[in-house]
Order: structure tokens, then sequence, then C-alpha cells
């Protein structure tokens, strides 16, 4: 750990993080072939067929609803950043695909109860404080049929995050320079974090949070909102999940009733 400043992070970081260099890195961070690789096993492990309904949230700028809107899946697409939903909405309308692309926060959720299937990929599970986060959850449930598996994409999970934990880590990603620096509080079992993108001569910082759950956590959650565990994996190969890897996909199935 280091001597710095403990860092003050608001609690609702993420309503003003999600604009300019900060989509501008996730755009360049994500592979072709990891998308494919990300598709694949969502269309395997989610035990639906097309044209089956899938809600995606966040969606981000529809890297996965518009290949699985390709595929012959019904999507809708929910989330925060409005430049990524228009994005996400261009994309889909170039390749001659529809879908539904709604501005809103992962809560706020179509309540129909007639998704097949609903995806949270990515690392966005943990943003929130401990209610929201089981908000959340709820509200997927809420979204789903009886029987619809919710995929539920962890990489900052107890088990990966502190197997690999650094205080400070620097990247570069296309023609960003991305530093991050973390400040855990064991108390709060959350881990602060300022990030420092530099590009073209410009250095920009913002400040973000993320509970860091034990994956018994996350599990004893989902079955308080009405869901129960199938299967844990490492990854979107289907590897197994276990200490050191680089993520955790829980695959959960709402209960009936």
């Amino acid at each position: 750990m280091t001597d710095q400043q403990p860092l003050d992070v608001p609690s609702d970081w993420w309503r003003g993080f999600f604009h300019g260099v900060g989509l501008d890195l996730w755009r360049l961070a994500i592979s072709d072939e990891q998308t494919a690789l990300d598709v694949e096993f969502i269309a395997k492990r989610a035990g639906i067929s097309p044209p089956a309904r899938i809600l995606d949230v966040p969606c981000g700028n529809g890297r996965i609803g518009v290949e699985l809107l390709a595929r012959g899946y019904e999507v809708t697409g929910v989330d925060i950043a409005g430049e990524f939903i228009e994005e996400a909405r261009s994309k889909a309308a170039a390749r001659g695909l529809a879908g539904e692309w709604r501005q809103g926060e992962m809560r706020d959720l179509p309540r129909e109860a007639n998704f097949d299937a609903v995806l949270c990929w990515g690392n966005s599970f943990g943003y929130l404080d401990n209610a929201g986060n089981e908000a959340f959850l709820a509200a997927a449930g809420g979204a789903l049929r009886p029987g619809g598996r919710l995929l539920l994409d962890l990489p900052q999970v107890a088990e990966s995050f502190f197997a690999n934990y650094h205080d400070h880590r620097s990247f570069e990603v296309g023609d960003i320079q991305f530093a991050v620096r973390h400040d855990y509080d064991p108390q709060q079992g959350r881990v602060q974090t300022e990030y420092t993108f530099l590009r073209n001569g410009k250095e920009e910082r913002r400040l973000g949070s993320h509970r860091v759950y034990a994956t018994s956590e996350i599990c004893r959650m989902l079955e308080r909102t009405g869901f129960t565990i199938e299967r844990l994996f490492g990854g979107p190969a289907g590897e197994p999940f276990e200490i050191g890897s680089p993520r955790l996909i829980i695959v959960s199935r709402r209960n009936a009733g």
C-alpha cells in the first residue's frame, strides 16, 4: 500500500464518468476476437435460440448486443452513457439491424418479465453500494421470465482482483496512455481508483469506485433475489473458476414464482 492521501470518490461517480476519452479507451481495449469469444459463450450458456429476447445492461456501444442481433436474437440494450447508446443504434442500423436502445442506469430496467436472458458484461456490477447492487439483481429478475438466465461477468471479484493486486498500474492502449492508482478500503470492501488518461499531450483524471465482493457474497445475493446458481466459469472459453482466474462469470437461473 502507499502513503498517499485516500481518494475521496463520490458515491455516484458513475453518473459523470462515461464520456470522451473514457469511452475511447473502452473502444480500443477490447479486440474483435474477444468480442467473438464473449458472444459465443453467451449464445451457448444462455441456453436459448433466436429469436429469444435478451436484455444487455449496461450495453455500452453495442459491442455484444449488435452481434447478438446479427445472430437473430431480439436485443434491448440499456446504458447510462448517451454517447454509447447513439453509437449502438448507429452500428446496428449500419448493418440493417434494429434492436431497442435505452439510456438509463442499470437499476432502471423493463419489468415485463418476458426476457429470456439478461447480460451484465464488462465489470459494471459493483459500481453501486450494497443495496444498489442487490437492487440491480432484483431488477434483472423482474425483467426475466421464470427460468430465464442471468449471465453476470465479474473481472473484479475478490478471488481474481486480489490475486493480481497492484497499487499502481499503467498501460498504453492505442494512442492513450492510461494509469490507475488503487486505494482499497477493507472496512467497506471497496477499491477507490484514480484513472489518469494522457492523449496528445492532454492529461485528464477521473475517479471511480468498485465494490469488491467475494464469490460467495455474490452467490448469496443472487439467491436472495430469486436466482439459482447453475455454474461458475473463469472465462468465456468455459474454463472452471478458481483463485487467480482473470474473471468470474456466473450463470444463474430465475426461480419460478
